[in-house]
């Protein structure tokens, strides 16, 4: 990250610079329950807040403070959100308000905003909070009345402040609330949920053990489902979805199949407003004692609790919560005396605004609709991802017997190219799974094409891949060998054994090699099959898709290792890292990863910098030691300052050079280390939102090589050689796309192993704002209010949020 920002370009972009806050006064307050993330929400709210000219206030203790005032109701510095985007919960204080629900309550609290001149409002909370804000927002003009009548206020004071403008950030574990695919803090509470289940399920294969596990949502089972689906769970009982009468003899008829098929432990997630036809409550206990009963199985109780608001953020609430909070400001800043209250979301990967009540209003009508048990209209009012992650879970979950299965006489190879990357397994196990459901014979290839032309391939069955979500790295074993000089082996492998589609999970080997399989399907008949690509890279450089499968995961690797680094750094006074993140050219994992931790600088190839940028920055970080930054308790100079660089940003400013720059620059005023974070980043096991992300995707993929095979298949065979018969299947913004391979060829800069246009690009500025660098920030994509949509095509099943 340069610290000199590019000259604008006469276009038809619109940029930030023109909305100013100068003049204006935005308070910012977490009400309800707390959620991981709320505290980067807060961070970023007052950072843009003070960036644009704005006073920026924060209401300690949420709607108690607005009510109580005082000292509850401060002035935010630029210090005051430093080092809070790690930390869990909430710092500036949360409680459940009974005053604001009355009248005389708001009438004080409207009192205490006049008075400070603040008619900018940032509620981060659950639909309750947003609800109450609203709810206020209406009352305003005639409470402002109510005080000028009262003589509290003057007739000046009530023109001021006669319009008040609510934006809404959704920070609710349970993400429980429509229009929005994810809210604040729901990734880190599966976090938690999958780090225990993980660690129950070696206890349970040790003793043959059943669990059961209980995980918060009274009202919406979304971490229920989420985390059976990416820990592979036998049984899931959520609000939703009620079980149909007769559930106990299923469940454990599937209960004694599975350990008949010599699996060591079952799993039971439970979500605690669980519930069967007739409203009646399904309790773990209840659960625990039919299996004891019925099966005799071990069964052990776990009920996770407060466990799941716990802990720090992960990296995809850190990220989410500062687009959110950026978001929020832009939208007060562009409000008028028309706008509706309007909550910031997230809708596949970007960021959208929509009528606060319409959200609310739908929330309440799943609840509705579950009241009066039209149990598949509360599922499609939680919208498309919960939908998904439904179908998909119901997919792979609950094998049909063999006289159930569609006979389709394809036989479907599947394989890992590339490097390692955590997800890649749950992706095989989808493919699988979903493969053998439509009637195909699955076979794995071993070690890539270098696998495939020396013949390591075998037939895969269900049981097969039974456990492999949790797993990191790839089981059926990766290579980065290309099959450009292998192309006869591999005809040769794909005739022995007939292959009649091929599902490859990999990186930018995987797309190049691709791309070579069709152009040779002039050449080699056996070629002239459907074939699709899955993205799983940590780099994230792969064309024609957003994310990749195991970005997410390096992405946690990063932010972990820098909250130890800032630890191990919190006695020492004045420090500065040099952190080198993996990524080849492809600066993605650096600047996502720089925006997670609260980087101050990113180098990374894409954004060429030269000496003056570097000397820029030291003397940006000189200065930055020199001002007092609140860390904890008392002020202090900055502990410590994270500096990223991507492995390959420039050939000449290595990290060393970088390093030692720094030091010399720096000497007498601050001190440098460096850290290069290595292979650690392609290891461990997978995070939930790879787990769920490569679970999906590879459905839909083999789902797409079903319907190409019915397509293809004449004259008693295979045969397909269209360009649209050979795709990657990536997320575009908001949709799941399929695009041919050939298409992409002219997207890609094949030197840089890079696309030519990255979409992250964009998130650069908002990194350097929270950093105090002046820059110019593209503000094109955001403004544009929508509207809650209720009823979706059925062939938009795109949604990837977990």
């Amino acid at each position: 990250m340069a610290g000199a920002s590019a000259p604008k370009r006469q276009d038809t972009r619109k940029f930030f610079e023109n909305l100013s806050g100068a003049g204006k006064s935005i308070a910012v307050l977490t009400s309800g329950g707390d959620a991981q993330g709320m505290n980067a929400a807060v961070r970023a709210v007052v950072r843009m807040g003070i960036y644009v000219g704005a006073k920026v206030y924060f209401i300690h203790e949420g709607y108690q403070g607005m009510v109580d005032g005082g000292d509850n109701i401060k002035e935010a510095k630029w210090e005051s959100v430093s080092s809070m985007l790690q930390v869990g919960g909430t710092v500036i204080g949360s409680a459940r308000c009974k005053d604001f629900r009355t009248h005389e309550g708001r009438l004080k609290a409207a009192h205490n905003l006049v008075q400070r001149d603040i008619t900018n409002l940032c509620v981060i909370g659950g639909d309750g909070s947003l609800t109450g804000a609203n709810l206020f927002r209406e009352e305003w003009s005639s409470l402002l009345e109510e005080l000028l009548q009262q003589g509290l206020i003057d007739e000046e004071a009530t023109q001021r402040n006669s319009e008040l403008h609510i934006v809404g950030m959704v920070g609710s574990i349970d993400n429980d609330f429509c229009g929005t695919d994810m809210t604040i803090g729901t990734d880190s509470a599966l976090h938690r949920i999958i780090e225990v289940v993980d660690a129950i399920m070696t206890t349970a294969q040790s003793h043959q053990r059943t669990f059961v596990l209980e995980v918060m949502g009274r009202h919406c089972g979304y971490l229920a489902l989420v985390s059976a689906l990416a820990c592979g769970a036998d049984w899931v009982f959520i609000p939703e979805m009620p079980p149909e009468d007769g559930w106990e003899d299923n469940m454990c008829q599937k209960l004694s199949e599975n350990r008949a098929d010599k699996k060591r432990l079952n799993i039971i997630i439970v979500a605690e407003g669980a519930i069967d036809r007739h409203n009646k409550s399904i309790t773990p206990d209840y659960i625990k004692d039919l299996v004891v009963r019925r099966l005799g199985f071990d069964t052990r109780v776990t009920i996770l609790g407060h466990v799941q608001r716990g802990g720090t953020p992960s990296a995809f609430d850190r990220i989410l919560a500062s687009r959110m909070g950026v978001e929020a400001v832009l939208a007060l800043l562009e409000a008028s005396a028309n706008t509706p209250a309007c909550v910031v979301s997230l809708v596949g990967n970007q960021a959208v605004r929509l009528p606060l009540m319409e959200c609310v209003q739908m929330t309440q009508e799943v609840q509705k609709a579950m009241d009066e048990k039209k149990f598949d209209e509360a599922v499609r009012l939680r919208g498309r991802s919960f939908e998904n992650n439904l179908s998909t879970y119901r997919l792979l979950s609950f094998r049909k017997a063999d006289s159930e299965l569609p006979n389709s006489s394809f036989n479907v190879a599947v394989m890992n190219v590339g490097a390692p990357a955590a997800g890649m397994n749950a992706a095989v196990r989808s493919a699988v799974r979903v493969g053998i459901t439509e009637g195909h014979k699955m076979f794995a290839v071993n070690d890539g094409f270098e696998g495939f032309y020396k013949g390591q391939i075998k037939e895969i069955k269900w049981g097969d891949v039974g456990g492999w979500t949790g797993q990191g790295g790839s089981l059926l074993g990766t290579k980065r060998t290309l099959p450009g000089k292998h192309l006869d082996k591999i005809a040769e492998q794909m005739r022995i054994h007939n292959i009649n589609a091929l599902l490859v999970v990999g990186g930018f080997e995987a797309y190049v090699g691709l791309l070579e399989l069709s152009a040779a399907r002039d050449k080699y008949e056996e070629f002239c099959v459907p074939m699709v690509m899955v993205p799983a890279t940590v780099s994230n450089n792969i064309p024609g898709s957003d994310l990749s499968i195991g970005s997410d995961t390096a992405l946690n690797a990063i932010t972990d290792t820098c909250d130890r680094i800032k630890q191990s750094a919190s006695g020492t006074k004045r420090r500065v890292f040099i952190i080198e993140t993996m990524g080849g050219y492809c600066g993605y994992l650096a600047t996502v990863g720089g925006l997670a931790a609260g980087a101050d600088t990113v180098y990374i190839y894409e954004e060429p910098f030269d000496i003056r940028d570097l000397q820029a920055n030291v003397e940006h970080l000189t200065e930055k030691m020199k001002t007092s930054i609140q860390r904890g308790t008392g002020a202090q100079p900055v502990a410590l300052v994270l500096c990223f660089r991507n492995e390959n940003c420039n050939e000449n400013f290595t990290t060393d050079f970088i390093y030692q720059l720094y030091s010399e620059e720096g000497r007498g005023v601050f001190d440098c280390r460096k850290n290069i974070l290595g292979h650690m980043q392609q290891g461990g096991a997978p995070s939930p939102f790879d787990r769920n992300f490569g679970t999906k995707i590879a459905a839909k993929a083999m789902q797409w090589i079903t319907r190409t095979l019915k397509e293809s298949y004449k004259g008693g065979r295979v045969f397909a050689n269209s360009e649209e018969t050979a795709c990657l299947l990536g997320m575009r913004r908001r949709t799941l796309v399929f695009q041919p391979v050939a298409q992409l060829r002219d997207e890609t800069d094949f030197v840089h192993r890079i696309p030519k246009e990255q979409w992250w690009l964009k998130l650069r500025p908002l990194m350097k704002i929270l950093a105090k660098y002046k820059t110019s920030y593209d503000v094109s994509d955001s403004g544009q209010l929508e509207h809650v949509t209720r009823v979706r095509p059925k062939d938009s099943n795109t949604s990837t949020a977990i």
